[in-house]
């Protein structure tokens, strides 16, 4: 079997680590089947696509609507290699699968409006499939509302003519779209259980999410609701697409 590609932004390697594991247990792939590469850190360059089974992309700290100003150079990097990717896998309606910041950069690439209207606090949320979602493959098996992990400061506030709405949530108008028969963004995290959510917490106390005297609180929350759903994404993006 070809292998699945993470591309990552995470440079923080706790939660580096925390996301190549949960994505490989999810896709249930294992260590050989899932290639992860940091992006910002050196240039990608053009992806052969005929390697891979799939493309998976993570979220973190960067923000596609950030000022251009403020971006720093890893960022700026990462924006371009990404720029490249999608231009591929648009054109190939190649099976990709971006987390969270996938919906901030696949958004944008189709010509979507990404800003700060629409923001969710870090920890559980209840998502909603919609009539499209319900027939979508990727959510075959997922009931009409299910609890998830998220967490973001921007989100899609005008959807590309491009995209397909799959799911949404009450805070957030799009939880989940697909460009094409392939190509898929989600604003809450598939990979995320308790484990990781709570990693992630504690990484990112310091990034503007949340004050960082709320870290027990909000891990506290993330335990108050069981989340058992968004895995199955993963596991049929990898049955759907594993060659």
């Amino acid at each position: 079997m070809r292998p699945f590609l993470l591309l990552s932004i995470r440079a923080e390697p706790e939660a580096a680590e925390e996301e190549r594991d949960a994505f490989t247990r999810l896709l249930e792939v294992g260590s050989a089947g899932l290639e992860r590469r940091e992006l910002g850190a050196t240039a990608l360059g053009r992806v052969d696509l005929d390697r891979w089974s799939g493309i998976v992309l993570g979220g973190g700290a960067f923000c596609i609507s950030d000022p251009e100003a403020t971006k720093t150079i890893q960022q700026r990097c990462a924006e371009e290699d990404l720029a490249v990717v999608l231009d591929q896998v648009v054109a190939a309606d190649f099976p990709f699968l971006g987390a969270c910041y996938g919906i901030g950069t696949l958004g944008r690439h189709q010509g979507g409006v990404v800003d700060r209207s629409y923001p969710e606090p870090v920890g559980p949320l209840s998502v909603t499939v919609s009539a499209e979602g319900a027939s979508d493959p990727l959510f075959a098996g997922l009931p009409q509302t299910f609890s998830a992990y998220g967490g973001h400061k921007e989100a899609l506030a005008v959807v590309p003519d491009s995209a397909t709405v799959l799911a949404t949530s009450a805070a957030c108008p799009v939880q989940a779209f697909r460009v094409g028969a392939n190509v898929y963004a989600t604003q809450f995290h598939p990979e995320l259980d308790l484990e990781g959510i709570r990693t992630r917490i504690a990484v990112y106390a310091g990034h503007g999410y949340f004050d960082p005297a709320e870290v027990v609180a909000l891990q506290t929350a993330a335990a108050a609701v069981q989340v058992d759903h968004p895995g199955l994404l993963l596991r049929n993006f990898a049955r759907l697409h594993a060659r």
